[in-house]
């Protein structure tokens, strides 16, 4: 590939450069907020879900590779919920607290991906409540976006399947 190329910085403007021109990866995050380490989701497949590749307070940048067994027909087409993985990840990431759990979610797939492209995703937090959060996850392959969704997580004391769900629900039952 050669000429010139839009990266995707956290400003969410592109900025040109050749594409044989190194460029540190978010370099204005960087600057302004100091790199964390991942305590959240550690287990996670990085193969289908993507690799975080910067993370800071309330931002995340995950890569995802796309490979053949992410393949949802004959033309090439990648499944959309490998897309939806990715940027799940990236939205957890982004908060990146160690029970942070998906409530709902709002999402777009705005244009196919085909199997060998590289998706990007963009995760920052827009809103905190308590221990609410939601971030907005911007996924592009090169310049091109190809999903958008907004993320509603809660942030629980302790892991969710250590919750006993059964007996808060058997409450509320009672009190209605």
């Amino acid at each position: 590939m050669s000429g010139t190329y839009t990266r995707l910085c956290s400003n969410q403007k592109g900025v040109k450069v050749n594409d044989d021109t190194e460029v540190e990866d978010e370099l204005a995050h960087l600057i302004s907020k100091e790199q964390t380490s991942l305590i959240t989701h550690t287990k996670v497949n990085t193969n289908f879900s993507g690799e975080v590749v910067t993370i800071n307070p309330g931002y995340a940048k995950v890569v995802l590779d796309t490979l053949e067994v992410m393949r949802a027909d004959e033309i090439g087409m990648v499944h959309g919920g490998f897309i939806f993985s990715a940027a799940d990840f990236a939205a957890m990431a982004a908060v990146n607290e160690p029970n942070v759990v998906l409530a709902s979610s709002t999402c777009l797939f705005l244009s196919p991906v085909r199997i060998g492209d590289q998706v990007t995703f963009i995760a920052e937090e827009h809103q905190k409540e308590g221990k609410k959060r939601t971030v907005h996850v911007k996924g592009y392959v090169y310049d091109i976006k190809v999903f958008e969704g907004d993320f509603k997580t809660i942030i629980t004391d302790r892991h969710v399947l250590r919750l006993d769900l059964l007996k808060n629900t058997e409450e509320l039952r009672q009190e209605l």
